[in-house]
């Protein structure tokens, strides 16, 4: 009996270990390539609303809500608004090729690696799209919000 209770509180440690970052916490840092091979890491938009959206090519959902995100981006970066666009794709070509499809101007980064990557495994990311919306002061305050969601909320904030 007291083996299993000890199994179940190791469990419960690595559940926690990899659970994806609640509203009201602050975000753990992301440090991943762009195209060019410089580490553009998450602290880099310090003061910033930023909204992390993790993506892929290949995801039919993330390349519908790219107008969306065009849109906003194109509304609200020169009042401080930034997007961290993290490519779970394996291959940097298809990855490149929807970036430049999809007229992505915002910042982009591909780690080796797709689901079992570092970034995606310690944000325990299980379905795409999955987005992020952090304050300024980097704390979570939206997850997957809808774009009249992200809308209002930019308004707000910014």
């Amino acid at each position: 009996m007291k083996q299993l209770a000890i199994i179940c509180m190791l469990l419960g440690a690595a559940t926690l270990a990899v659970a994806q970052p609640k509203i009201g916490q602050a975000a753990p840092e992301i440090a991943v390539p762009n195209a060019q091979g410089k580490t553009v890491k998450l602290s880099d938009f310090k003061g910033k609303l930023v909204l992390i959206d993790f993506w892929a090519s290949w995801c039919g959902p993330c390349r519908k809500a790219m107008p969306g995100l065009r849109k906003a981006y194109t509304a609200y970066q020169a009042k401080g608004f930034e997007i961290y666009g993290i490519s779970l794709d394996e291959d940097k070509a298809d990855w490149k090729k929807a970036v430049t499809a999809d007229k992505i101007t915002w910042t982009q980064v591909n780690e080796p690696g797709g689901w079992e990557s570092r970034t995606a495994k310690a944000w325990n990311i299980e379905a795409l799209p999955s987005a992020f919306l952090l304050d300024k002061q980097g704390k979570v305050i939206a997850i997957d919000p809808t774009e009249a969601e992200l809308n209002d909320l930019l308004k707000k904030h910014l």
